[in-house]
């Protein structure tokens, strides 16, 4: 397996000049954030990513977690990982800075986990659900359950669960069966869940898990769940941990990738109950998760961009040294020197570039959010719960085919095991399927994000988008991409106001719908960088080699990817009837 080097100079590019950077730490009042402070910032976490976490990712992938009679216990190596992980302040980053958090911008730690992730998947997947749940408690949970767990989760000094799914309530979760019977100051919570992602670990004291119980008086469907915070081990009134809780891992689950994350079955109340405490009002905990669902959405989706930059360095550095073919002249070549191959780096290489310049465009808007006043509270709102869907949907489906031509380009060495390319592929292949479904995105997209506010929110991106195209100024060899990211604009714009004309098809044509929508704005933004790029090229000492690749990334990508606008849309539009004419015998 290839050694892991973050892509500074893209993510640096894609922060400086696409996200425009510098104006999102002023609108926060966070002008103190020089380009000194990120460069130091990016380069510790690009050398812990490097150093610490990425050996540990094939170590992860062939050992894995165990259980035991003491309870899961995590791949050798990582325990140390994770100690230098939260001495190094990384957990912090972006957490509250009145419970110890460093506040910094929501953008920047977006950054830093794109290393996290790529370095090593499964162990960043442990910080990746704490940072949920921190999200989670902070916007609904009372007084003093923020005094009691916030501070050491925003450190890292504990980590946390989330605990949805029952063996027959995966995206049903009305069927949840796991009951909370009030008692006193708490409830005891009695309840199997299953694949809970770092469910118990030795890594810290403590893990908090966040599970989703009824109440017995709770009315039937989704408006009857609560949300409850169960301690691993009990905390009492001085913040000290106490005696266990009634709460255990019973089983680990055999999976196809990610090996070095214990995917747990829970059991809660097998001794009489354990111990949980309500968060929000009782019968609002699906509202409750789904601030840390949006969360982790947006990590997932980051994730399908590690997977394939990992893949992508593992492919090119093969390409490179692989011997295979011979000149006219008698020599040897190397693969890289053959078109097809070309063809899937070049897939790999645009497609990961969009993606990061999306995710960040996608997380700035959580600091504009932040930043705003009036209007704009609703104007950014609408604009970052718009991208979360396409971010999770679309970025975690193309990560299905990128990581796979990692595997292609190693022809048969990427089947075998040793090389790595195939962790990779089969790391990735749970991003659609955790934190939601591609389904559930594209309902998620049409149902609450288009047919709610009739298009609103996304016709005024489509109208940011026209704009910025019209106004590009980019080099010749860049003109017929250009048009082509207009005319797709033009095919969006007029599949949503099919959409809006037959909003009984929205459940059938919404992946199709959000698959068009995130070729689009990766060609829109990839566009952008390559106008940027060329401007910049023409300044004195400028790294020609880096800004030339830009553009003629972008040249790509929209030559391979946009096309596929129109072939979504066209799906699209064709509507439900062959899709549900069979019938169940049929099939």
């Amino acid at each position: 397996m290839s050694d892991y080097h973050f892509p500074r100079q893209d993510a640096q590019f894609v922060l400086d000049h696409v996200v425009e950077f510098s104006r999102v730490c002023e609108n926060l009042g966070q002008d103190e954030l020089n380009s000194g402070l990120i460069d130091a910032i990016l380069n510790e976490a690009a050398r812990l990513g490097s150093e610490i976490l990425a050996p540990l990712n094939q170590i992860g992938n062939q050992s894995g977690a165990v259980i035991t009679d003491a309870g899961v216990q995590e791949t050798a190596g990582f325990k140390e990982a994770y100690q230098q992980f939260v001495d190094s302040g990384w957990p912090s980053l972006a957490g509250d800075p009145e419970l110890g958090g460093q506040g910094l911008p929501r953008t920047l730690s977006t950054a830093v986990m794109e290393i996290w992730q790529s370095a090593n998947m499964a162990f960043s997947l442990c910080p990746l659900l704490t940072q949920g749940a921190v999200e989670a408690l902070t916007e609904h949970a009372s007084p003093q359950l923020k005094k009691t767990y916030l501070e050491k989760m925003i450190s890292g000094e504990w980590t946390a669960t989330m605990n949805l799914t029952e063996s027959d309530a995966g995206t049903d979760l009305a069927a949840i069966k796991s009951r909370a019977i009030p008692e006193e100051s708490h409830y005891r919570i009695f309840g199997q869940k299953i694949f809970i992602t770092w469910g118990d670990h030795q890594m810290t004291d403590n893990i908090v898990h966040l599970v989703l119980a009824r109440l017995p008086d709770a009315p039937i469907g989704v408006k009857g769940i609560s949300l409850f915070i169960v301690p691993k081990f009990l905390v009492n009134s001085e913040g000290l941990l106490g005696e266990r809780n009634d709460v255990s891992a019973v089983s680990l689950e055999h999976k196809m990738g990610i090996h070095g994350s214990p995917t747990c079955v829970m059991s809660y109340g097998d001794n009489g109950g354990a111990i949980g405490y309500l968060v929000g009002e009782p019968h609002t905990g699906l509202a409750c998760m789904f601030t840390m669902m949006n969360d982790a959405r947006q990590g997932v989706g980051l994730q399908g961009l590690a997977i394939s930059e990992r893949a992508y360095q593992q492919a090119l550095s093969y390409a490179k040294d692989r011997i295979q073919g011979t000149q006219r002249d008698g020599s040897r070549i190397a693969i890289i020197k053959h078109p097809d191959v070309r063809r899937m780096l070049m897939l790999m290489k645009s497609g990961t570039e969009a993606m990061r310049v999306l995710t960040y465009v996608a997380a700035a808007e959580s600091d504009r959010l932040k930043a705003a006043e009036g209007d704009q509270i609703a104007h950014h709102q609408a604009r970052l719960n718009l991208y979360t869907p396409i971010v999770k949907g679309w970025m975690t489906e193309l990560a299905q085919e990128l990581t796979s031509l990692g595997v292609q380009v190693h022809g048969g060495m990427g089947f075998i095991e040793e090389t790595g390319a195939a962790q990779h592929y089969c790391d990735a292949r749970i991003l659609p399927i955790y934190e939601g479904t591609t389904g559930i995105q594209g309902l998620d997209l049409v149902g609450r994000k288009i047919l709610t506010d009739k298009g609103a929110a996304l016709i005024s991106l489509l109208d940011e988008m026209a704009v910025d195209l019209n106004r590009l100024r980019v080099s010749n060899e860049l003109q017929v991409a250009l048009k082509s990211a207009q005319d797709a604009e033009q095919q969006v714009r007029d599949g949503v106001n099919w959409l809006l004309n037959h909003a009984d098809e929205a459940s059938a044509v919404g992946v199709n719908l959000m698959m068009s929508l995130g070729y689009l704005c990766g060609g829109w933004l990839m566009l952008k960088s390559a106008a940027k790029a060329l401007d910049l090229s023409l300044k004195p000492n400028a790294d020609q080699t880096f800004l030339t690749a830009k553009q003629v990334s972008a040249r790509f990508y929209c030559e391979h990817f946009l096309p596929r606008v129109a072939m979504h849309l066209h799906a699209m539009t064709a509507g439900s009837a062959a899709i549900m004419a069979l019938d169940e015998e049929q099939f």
